[in-house]
């Protein structure tokens, strides 16, 4: 079976686990009866986005992996569906903690967790004061639907993680994400280069890319949503707007993907031996 149909979530969030989980399962649920079988919820949903600020008490937010309630709930539901659901958490693992992302097949099974390697420090994005530079390097999944490769919102700005993802035998990308407005840049809308930077990476690995925001505005942060799916050619074939709250999908046929792929010719011609600067620098 070569096809796939993939989904993302866009929602606003309240700072409500229980119900944060409601909605997201319920939109997970939507996206299902509509076909979907990879259905990519935004980034740290079970509550509000708390890197906006440097506050010690945030911490008690963070779980281990062992007994997480609410991974064990969607490995529930991914059972009960038969889908892939990538879920977005704060992880403690032991004295350090991380952005993570827990994958969950179509059977229930926990394949894994990755641990966000690229972690952004600035107003509004305060990150670097939470989680620690993920030590699991760059996975993919092999899944029931297919190979998925994921980043977690800042590594989606990086190249290099969509074409080691690729090279690690990814068929889709799978951004979560959490982006919206700059405290100390009012005028500045990023939602375009936010776009066009994974809509580089679907071309330039020939890979269809999907990303997951949220929307809503939370202690004076605003998110602006534009939840979209893109083609392995670049072209955006699903999006939701600036507030629109449910989900999208859509259909790939991975062979012809591979097919294309191949005809680019962008990993044949690969020269990597001429690319230490990139690890040099």
């Amino acid at each position: 079976m070569s096809k796939i149909t993939v989904a993302a979530i866009q929602t606003a969030l309240s700072d409500d686990r229980v119900a944060n989980v409601t909605q997201v399962s319920e939109l997970v649920r939507e996206a299902a009866s509509l076909g979907a079988q990879v259905i990519l919820p935004p980034e740290l949903f079970e509550g509000h986005y708390f890197c906006r600020e440097e506050r010690e008490e945030f911490f008690d937010r963070a779980q281990p992996v062992e007994g997480h309630q609410t991974i064990a709930h969607f490995q529930q539901l991914a059972a009960e569906l038969e889908v892939v659901v990538p879920v977005s958490f704060f992880e403690q693992a032991g004295p350090v903690y991380y952005n993570s992302l827990a994958v969950i097949d179509a059977d229930g099974a926990l394949l894994g967790v990755y641990r966000k390697s690229h972690i952004p420090d600035g107003p509004g994005y305060e990150e670097k004061f939470y989680f620690r530079p993920g030590n699991t390097g760059f996975r993919v999944w092999r899944t029931r639907w297919g190979v998925l490769g994921a980043g977690i919102c800042w590594d989606q700005w990086f190249p290099e993680c969509a074409r080691s993802l690729m090279l690690m035998g990814a068929q889709v990308l799978l951004y979560p994400t959490a982006i919206g407005s700059e405290p100390e840049a009012p005028n500045l809308d990023t939602k375009d280069p936010w776009q066009r930077v994974m809509i580089g990476h679907a071309v330039a690995n020939i890979v269809p890319v999907v990303a997951a925001n949220r929307i809503g505005t939370e202690g004076g942060q605003t998110f602006y949503g534009h939840s979209f799916i893109a083609n392995h050619y670049g072209d955006k074939v699903a999006e939701l707007g600036r507030t629109d709250e449910g989900t999208i999908s859509a259909e790939f046929d991975l062979d012809e993907v591979a097919r294309a792929r191949a005809a680019f010719g962008f990993f044949r011609d690969r020269r990597p031996e001429l690319y230490g600067v990139i690890t040099d620098a």
